[in-house]
């Protein structure tokens, strides 16, 4: 375990990191985090990651531990440090330490972590096979529009759909998709994409809102409404789309294949896109 870890104002080795026991985040998972992809060294789409993870303090009234700019800055000398290239960076910001108790303390200061990892984004090798997609109910609470470090509901939804052969679930309540464990779900038939509208029971996606743009800006329908299991099963293509994986294709749901079982030509294209934008703006020549 090598590398440079930020912990409450201080970059530390990873082996000596430390939080307190009594840090709320620990106790009660009373904290956001935001997850940031880093290209060419250098974070991208950073503006709406920064967004929304205001908002998401903003609704739990967790005070910023420093301005906006402090954030950006140990971010930025955090890639430094670690000297990456191509992967993530890791924030979360925690409601702080008090003696435990459900009620917000008064006069608490928020504490800060943040830590950086190496993966591939660009030429990530699913991007070319698609990847299977198991379902799973929905366990979760019912402000998912929050980025809550409490992750429980997720990481159960996971291991259901790892251990039956799945690389992401896609989660169903009332009969509806909701989304993917980590990542937003869409299905494209009749060449229109379709994704479940923004509400408390969706994570606001950063690469969503971004797919969206890129969609207007290029002509291709996109629908903002529900839909079905039985509808997934008989699209004609399938995806998702997060931070660390940009746009993947889905080949197969339980177990049963997606239009000809190959990534198709529209989440294709709508990487392509994505790929381009991003390094432009992190200044990567194309």
């Amino acid at each position: 375990m090598t590398g440079t870890v930020f912990v409450n104002g201080s970059y530390v080795p990873k082996q000596e990191a430390t939080i307190s026991v009594f840090d709320r985040g620990f106790i009660f998972g009373d904290g956001v985090y935001e997850v940031v992809p880093v290209i060419a060294g250098k974070m991208v789409d950073k503006a709406y990651f920064i967004e929304r993870l205001a908002r998401s303090l903003g609704e739990l009234e967790i005070e910023w531990p420093c301005s906006r700019d402090d954030v950006l800055a140990m971010l930025n000398e955090l890639i430094t440090r670690n000297a990456l290239i191509e992967g993530m960076v890791y924030l979360q910001i925690t409601r702080g330490i008090a003696d435990r108790d459900f009620a917000f303390p008064a006069d608490i200061t928020s504490s800060i972590v943040a830590f950086s990892s190496e993966l591939t984004l660009i030429d990530n090798p699913a991007a070319r096979t698609g990847i299977p997609v198991m379902t799973t109910p929905d366990l979760r609470w019912k402000r998912r529009d929050i980025k809550s470090v409490n992750l429980l509901g997720q990481v159960l939804a996971k291991q259901n759909a790892v251990t039956r052969g799945g690389k992401e679930g896609w989660m169903i309540e009332d009969g509806v998709i909701t989304e993917g464990v980590s990542s937003s779900a869409y299905i494209v038939k009749e060449q229109v994409i379709i994704t479940r509208p923004l509400s408390n029971e969706i994570l606001p996606g950063i690469r969503r809102r971004t797919l969206l743009e890129l969609c207007k800006k290029e002509g291709i329908t996109l629908e903002q409404r529900l839909f079905t299991l039985d509808e997934a099963l008989a699209a004609d293509e399938a995806f998702i789309s997060s931070a660390t994986t940009i746009v993947l294709p889905v080949v197969s749901i339980d177990g049963s294949t997606i239009g000809t079982g190959a990534p198709g030509p529209i989440t294709q294209k709508l990487r392509a896109l994505y790929l381009a934008r991003l390094k432009a703006e992190a200044g990567e020549t194309q």
